[in-house]
């Protein structure tokens, strides 16, 4: 494998819309062609193509592309549907399937969502700067750097930019049971990026914070409510409570587009239950009893009182949040 690879979320080719298979990293490179309703859901529910801002990204194109192959147009509304509520948690697949359907130029406002996920995440990075401490501890978790967001990144964008501000972080990974976002892709792409890591169990945060002097930690974002109550990976509001405890500065990094400021609180977001499979096995092989009984949420809720700012483009925001979030 190179030292270092220019690796594409997602791109637009004319005909279809090019996506890496983060399914096979970091063993296999591979870009798929999605151009049909199936291949652009698929992609999106089996985790081919994921995290929040590049399935909306992703999204985006696949409504363009639709638009450009199914003639009727109640066929291709209820294809627009099955695209947005393919992952009902993240806020920014049906933000952006809705900006493109109110658009006389479907593929010209695709192309805009991309060009400003990518400056957004330029933004967050630079906002996020000054809050990784010269050689400081970070910890994050799942996955949020380029091929999350089709862009630069949001948490793990503001990592890495303090590398390449000569900062020196040192990263703690979680691996993020059950389907490890973090061993497979956020460590490949830290390594990719020169900064320092260390990789663990979920389990051992808790370990790590106590022991191993973690200065701050910084994670992503899938849905923010008005009053700030915040969906992430599974496992973020445990690890958030981990913090408080240690009284480590928690942090969360998202764009303008992850804010949802229709719901009033974490109530009300929708949390996806996955297939029990993903708990059940491992790497193919059968993990537990064949009549286990299995609670798989993708995603839990962080009270706002647990996170000490935002990290947006507009710049860090602090507590108390009721009126200052940005608008989604």
């Amino acid at each position: 494998m190179p030292d270092s690879i220019d690796l594409s979320a997602v791109a637009w080719d004319g005909d279809a819309v090019v996506y890496l298979d983060q399914r096979l990293l970091p063993a296999e490179i591979r870009y798929e062609r999605a151009r049909t309703v199936e291949q652009i859901e698929g992609a999106i529910t089996t985790l081919a193509v994921r995290g929040a801002p590049c399935i909306g990204v992703f999204g985006a194109y696949g409504v363009a592309l639709l638009r450009t192959t199914i003639a009727d147009d109640d066929a291709f509304a209820a294809a627009a549907r099955r695209l947005r509520d393919a992952r009902p948690t993240a806020v920014n697949l049906a933000w952006a399937v809705d900006r493109v359907l109110a658009s006389d130029d479907m593929l010209a406002q695709a192309r805009a969502i991309h060009d400003e996920q990518i400056a957004m995440d330029a933004a967050i990075a630079q906002a996020g700067l000054a809050l990784i401490p010269q050689d400081g501890r970070v910890l994050t978790h799942c996955n949020t750097g380029p091929i999350a967001t089709a862009g630069g990144g949001t948490a793990l964008g503001v990592i890495i930019a303090a590398q390449r501000a000569g900062k020196r972080p040192h990263v703690f990974v979680d691996e993020t049971r059950p389907l490890l976002q973090g061993s497979r892709l956020t460590y490949f792409e830290l390594q990719q990026a020169g900064v320092r890591a260390t990789l663990q169990v979920d389990g051992a945060a808790a370990s790590a914070m106590a022991r191993k002097e973690i200065d701050v930690v910084i994670v992503g974002a899938d849905r923010i409510a008005r009053n700030g109550d915040t969906a992430n990976k599974i496992g973020t509001y445990g690890l958030a409570i981990l913090a408080a405890y240690h009284k480590i500065p928690f942090y969360v990094a998202a764009p303008r587009t992850t804010f949802d400021g229709a719901i009033a609180d974490g109530t009300q977001i929708a949390i996806e239950e996955r297939r029990s499979e993903e708990v059940t096995s491992y790497a193919g092989t059968r993990a537990a009893p064949d009549d286990a009984s299995v609670y798989n949420p993708a995603f839990d809720v962080t009270p706002a009182a647990l996170i000490a700012g935002f990290v947006t483009e507009y710049g860090v925001i602090r507590p108390p949040y009721l009126g200052k979030l940005p608008p989604s």
